[in-house]
């Protein structure tokens, strides 16, 4: 069996339980576990890639959420415009994330950028998120709590598919 359709089978398969679980609980963001586990294959598809995957997603969810927090508190927009004041804040906090690459468990600039782009995805694609109250409450509504236990659950199913399809694969070397 060739890896490309090892990899169909466990990823489909896989994904179709992921969807289930995501669906089931009603919380979780099955895009954002999707986004995750893209990256986790994008990150090189090993332990190392879990760890990589996680730790940088959840520092992208961490620094957008920070930039999101300081964009909706800090009176910047009553001078600047809210739109010139956003693109302010974002700026600086991308700079600030990519000069973090320094420190290796956030060397993964791509990794740390789908956290991000997820954790503003949901503030802006979901109804009443990007406020301070949802910024701060300790509950699902708060893009911290939400957006990396989805990218988590992504990352685990990610690195469950890759070793069931090196299963697969040795399976039907042996069957050979």
């Amino acid at each position: 069996m060739s890896e490309l359709t090892s990899l169909a089978i466990s990823v489909a398969l896989l994904g179709g339980v992921c969807t289930w679980f995501t669906l089931s609980v009603g919380v979780l963001l099955i895009w954002a576990a999707f986004a995750a586990w893209a990256c986790f294959f994008h990150s090189g598809g090993d332990v190392r890639a879990l760890r990589t995957t996680i730790v940088s997603n959840c520092f992208g969810v961490f620094t957008a959420w920070l930039t999101a927090v300081v964009i909706v508190s800090v009176p910047g927009a009553t001078v600047l415009g809210e739109t010139i004041w956003a693109s302010v804040v974002v700026c600086i906090s991308i700079a600030c994330y990519i000069s973090a690459a320094r420190v290796g468990l956030f060397s993964s600039i791509p990794a740390v950028t789908y956290g991000y782009a997820c954790t503003f995805a949901f503030l802006l694609q979901t109804p009443g998120k990007f406020s301070t109250e949802n910024l701060t409450s300790l509950s699902f509504s708060n893009a911290l709590i939400i957006v990396p236990a989805s990218m988590v659950v992504g990352a685990v199913f990610a690195f469950a598919s890759a070793r069931f399809a090196a299963r697969l694969q040795r399976r039907a070397a042996l069957a050979s």
